[in-house]
């Protein structure tokens, strides 16, 4: 058993070298500081003693929320072949694009061409005691038209992918800062002892080319125990989460409370949050060896619930993920963010949206019906969309980058449920009835979790930061 830090003697050579300001204050502040570290100390308290929870306490408002699921169709979407009608676009089909919309709008890859319309691609049906209008490529999601809300009316500002994203995640076009579900889990805390707070979901199969950047889940200047975790869809989930032949979990214990003790003793000699992320990353580690493989092996579902998703134990697909998304919930993970990423059709866009319809429309609404089902849709806050959308304009037979408008839908968590928010002009280029920004859509998600948006800030860098920077207002309308 090793002394504790504070029995230890400060005779030792590099005593005095170590004794600084910054160890000074990190040693006054050790009976806190102590407290996450004395399961690593006494592996007799270790249980429970590192969960982080959350900064925001009491909540600033009533939670309806308690976690997200956010569906990140990955590409841009149309929402004119999906989600928003315009029958003044099929009207108008082959003319030309009047110039009143697009001059001096920004434009991506159409810039100098000859502009014509394209119309919708695909009918539209009403669906539901709403009658919300939805593509009938999605025939799924429009039999939860009642259960879901509708926003026509989003606006970006960034046109092309990386950013766009960046932008939708982080709230920033500026690359490095935190990720919406590092926000959360650093304001919120984890629920989940043995799993992250944040995991991450990519679909493989049916396309996928549209590349994600990992610091789209990255935790920028907080600190980095509150990044997202990428499980993988298929084989292991987390790399080396098996130990290797021969180490039982009683040698991979006592390696972890030995690193432990070795990071604490650092800890206590230097002001760096780093090391007590690697103590409490370490002992994640360790829980999710035994968690993550149970978590991942979807046989034990009932077959009527791999039939609801359309999900094949094993294969990597949207439909195994959004399964995977509601057991991640189950066992409390905070933020679960899927990327299906094939939805950048500059050509092709009547058969591309089909295609990626097939993949994610029927899981997508499953989830829906599966949480309710579960009685967990009314704390759950579900998020449906890409990163913008498409142009009215075509570009052969596909569509260009869109920022002006463009559609998403939400569900749970105290979303109002069978409606349709905002609009877009008759061709759909512009949303011109209650506008929802980027910076709007995170502060009502974080108010939805009880969160005041401007009120979750983190100070680096001489000045206060936060997920909706200098913007952004509720849109309580759409609240229940």
């Amino acid at each position: 058993m090793h002394p504790s830090p504070d029995s230890r003697s400060d005779s030792r050579p590099d005593a005095v070298s170590a004794w600084t300001r910054r160890a000074f204050l990190g040693r006054a502040a050790f009976g806190l500081g102590a407290l996450p570290l004395c399961g690593l100390l006494d592996p007799s308290a270790r249980r429970g003693s590192d969960r982080w929870p959350g900064v925001v306490s009491p909540l600033h408002y009533r939670p309806r929320a308690r976690r997200v699921i956010w569906l990140g169709m990955m590409g841009g979407p149309s929402q004119l072949e999906t989600l928003d009608y315009k029958p003044k676009l099929a009207a108008m089909d082959g003319q030309a694009m009047p110039d009143s919309y697009t001059k001096g709008q920004p434009i991506a890859q159409l810039q100098g061409q000859a502009l014509r319309i394209l119309g919708p691609q695909h009918p539209f049906r009403r669906f539901g005691q709403s009658q919300q209008e939805i593509s009938a490529v999605l025939p799924h999601i429009g039999s939860i038209a009642d259960e879901i809300c509708i926003i026509r009316s989003l606006q970006t500002e960034a046109i092309n992918h990386d950013p766009a994203q960046t932008f939708m995640n982080t709230g920033t076009l500026i690359s490095g800062r935190p990720s919406m579900g590092s926000w959360l889990t650093y304001g919120l805390g984890s629920e989940c002892d043995n799993l992250p707070g944040f995991v991450v979901l990519t679909s493989i199969g049916g396309g996928q080319g549209q590349p994600i950047a990992t610091r789209q889940w990255h935790s920028g200047f907080l600190p980095s125990r509150f990044q997202g975790v990428p499980f993988h869809a298929k084989g292991d989930a987390v790399l080396y989460v098996r130990s290797p032949e021969g180490v039982g979990d009683a040698r991979q214990r006592d390696v972890v409370d030995a690193v432990g003790q070795l990071n604490a003793l650092h800890a206590e000699a230097n002001d760096d949050p780093e090391i007590a992320t690697r103590i409490s990353q370490y002992e994640m580690a360790f829980r999710m060896q035994s968690s993550v493989p149970g978590l991942m092996d979807i046989r034990d579902e009932p077959p009527e619930t791999l039939a609801l998703y359309g999900a094949q134990p094993g294969d990597g697909s949207f439909a195994s993920n959004c399964l995977l998304a509601r057991r991640l919930a189950e066992r409390g993970v905070r933020f679960i963010q899927l990327y299906h990423r094939d939805w950048d059709h500059h050509g092709g866009v009547k058969a591309g949206v089909a295609f990626n319809a097939a993949l994610t429309d029927k899981a997508s609404a499953a989830l829906i019906v599966d949480l309710k089902q579960r009685g967990m849709l009314d704390d759950t806050l579900v998020v449906w969309g890409g990163e913008f959308g498409r142009t009215p304009m075509a570009q052969g037979d596909g569509r260009d980058h869109h920022i002006r408008g463009f559609s998403i839908w939400m569900a749970g968590g105290g979303i109002k449920a069978g409606i349709t928010h905002g609009a877009t002009d008759e061709l759909g280029y512009r949303a011109v009835e209650d506008i929802v920004s980027v910076h709007d859509l995170h502060a009502t998600m974080l108010r939805l979790l009880g969160i005041e948006h401007t009120k979750l800030t983190f100070r680096t860098q001489g000045r206060e930061f936060r997920l909706t920077d200098v913007a952004g207002e509720v849109v309580t309308d759409i609240l229940a």
